[in-house]
């Protein structure tokens, strides 16, 4: 579903809010220089480049970084209560959240990670909305997070550098490591990374869903319009014609008798 521009505005605007009630001293300053210096491209920024993946559009990034602060933060609280251990402060979470996908936003140098698409064809057909801009230095989103982050001199802890270096789970090969082992001494010694991921997860197919659902509602709408012109003009024939019927050939033989056989 697409952003209005006020959408995009106030998302934007409750992102800083965080930012400003979450952090102090030193940090929030260079946070906030971060984030006034990325500000022009991540407002704009889409979370990924397919429409069926999640938040391929404008303003996609920040909506899909509030879904992830905010599903974390619940889902942290289902362990709380389960009484599974949280050895992390509130800041590291949010922390961890709000820059775990910061390499879509794009490099140092002020290039854009993602660019809009100039193929109709794959945009109608594969739903490739944009592409990897081929500028952009190879780097994979999570290296590039981390990589800005020192760049602006921002520092972190290490539970904050394994929330954001786990966040896309299994899903990237690099973890496997870090997250499929059976020896005692190299598990996770917090529940940081796990219950990022989740909340990343959840925010991804939340933002699917809402596509999806977005579509069928468009689908339903043009359905809907196009039954009501074909009524609209069932009615205006039967009202020109004096008949019951919309069928050419039903209204021909009305009119004028049954075509006789000549044969």
């Amino acid at each position: 579903m697409t952003l209005t521009e006020q959408q995009i505005q106030d998302n934007y605007n409750e992102l800083r809010k965080i930012i400003n009630d979450t952090f102090s001293g030193l940090r929030l300053d260079k946070l906030n220089y971060m984030y006034d210096d990325l500000e022009d491209r991540m407002v704009l920024a889409p979370a990924s480049s397919v429409e069926h993946y999640h938040n391929a559009k404008v303003g996609g990034y920040v909506e899909h970084i509030l879904h992830v602060i905010k599903f974390s933060q619940q889902i942290k609280k289902i362990w709380e209560d389960a009484g599974a251990t949280i050895d992390f402060t509130d800041e590291e979470l949010i922390f961890s959240a709000m820059h775990h996908d910061l390499g879509k936003v794009g490099d140092e140098l002020g290039n854009e990670y993602y660019i809009p698409n100039e193929s109709e064809w794959h945009i109608k057909n594969q739903g490739r909305i944009y592409n990897v801009n081929p500028e952009i230095e190879h780097m994979n989103v999570t290296d590039r997070s981390l990589f800005l982050l020192q760049h602006y001199d921002i520092k972190y802890s290490s539970k904050e550098f394994y929330g954001i270096r786990l966040a896309d789970g299994m899903y990237e090969d690099g973890n496997i490591s870090y997250l499929k082992t059976s020896i005692p001494t190299s598990m996770l010694r917090s529940n940081l990374p796990i219950i990022l991921h989740q909340g990343d997860m959840m925010a991804t197919y939340y933002e699917r869903d809402m596509w999806k659902n977005g579509n069928k509602k468009e689908t339903e709408k043009v359905a809907k319009s196009v039954d009501k012109i074909k009524k609209a003009v069932d009615t205006e024939v039967k009202e020109k014609f004096n008949t019951k019927t919309t069928e050419a050939k039903d209204i021909f033989n009305e009119l004028f008798g049954e075509a006789k056989k000549w044969y």
